[in-house]
């Protein structure tokens, strides 16, 4: 019987102490979190790159603008500290943030599994995908992304995007032709010199309807799947739990919904921009 007590004393102390061990390492992880390093500096820093319209943007005034930046300065007011923008070339977001740059980036990053080996994605906060912006003369010969196909379209797109991952993956034979800027990619279609530019369908619809009408043609049916979400440094399960809640928050309370109907729904804010 005193045998029976002593093993039961002895699991009941075990459980403790392991129970003990458990939450001390969870209350050590809970302070590593980045979460804490923005409460104690008072500022959340985002990075991203202005010219992905409409998502981040420069104004006349030389403010950033757009869908993320609105988020941006809403997710820094919940947390109590200053917004602060940092905006930082596409091509080096990720190591910039891996070093501490900054906190979080806001940038329109699609998620993919290649991205995701380095750093930690949100819940979506919006999915977009690959749309064309066809030149006239390719009206009725092209109807989707499978006729372009073929060496003798010239299919542009910005480097380093899922847009151009798009064009090597589903249309390798078609002639690729890169730029720096997903500006000059539309262009050199408007003007005639390139088939069809391939890109997120937000940014085509907009340049559609501001430089592309009367001169391209508008094939606005995603052929790709893109999540977009923000991404933060792996480890840190405290700060992506806020985030997820933060955006279900402003799902629920029509936060989302009025900054979805202004960036994405109407194209008013074009007039401030530079």
């Amino acid at each position: 019987m005193k045998r029976g007590l002593f093993t039961a004393l002895a699991i009941v102390a075990a459980v403790a102490f392991c129970m003990g061990t458990a939450l001390g390492a969870d209350i050590e992880l809970a302070k590593k979190s980045h979460i804490q390093k923005i409460l104690e500096r008072g500022e959340l820093r985002v990075g991203f790159e202005s010219g992905y319209m409409p998502f981040e943007m420069t104004n006349k005034k030389g403010e950033f603008i757009g869908f993320d930046m609105d988020f941006g300065r809403r997710m820094a007011k919940a947390m109590g500290v200053k917004f602060v923008p940092v905006n930082t070339a596409w091509d080096g977001i990720i190591p910039a943030l891996v070093t501490d740059k900054f906190d979080i980036i806001m940038g329109g990053m699609t998620i993919t599994q290649e991205r995701n080996l380095k750093v930690n994605f949100s819940d979506p906060y919006i999915v977009v995908g690959q749309a064309i912006l066809l030149n006239n003369k390719y009206e009725g010969t092209v109807k989707s992304y499978k006729d372009l196909n073929d060496p003798k379209y010239i299919l542009t797109s910005r480097m380093g995007t899922t847009g151009e991952q798009a064009i090597k993956r589903m249309i390798p034979k078609a002639t690729y032709k890169g730029f720096e800027s997903e500006a000059e990619a539309g262009m050199e279609v408007i003007n005639g010199k390139a088939a069809a530019l391939v890109y997120d369908l937000p940014f085509i619809g907009i340049l559609y309807s501001s430089q592309g009408k009367g001169k391209t043609v508008f094939l606005d049916k995603p052929f790709t799947y893109e999540p977009l979400a923000w991404a933060i440094n792996q480890g840190d399960p405290d700060f992506l739990n806020w985030l997820n809640n933060f955006l279900r928050q402003c799902k629920g309370d029509g936060f989302y919904d009025k900054v979805y109907s202004k960036w994405i729904l109407s194209a008013d804010w074009k007039k401030e921009l530079q």
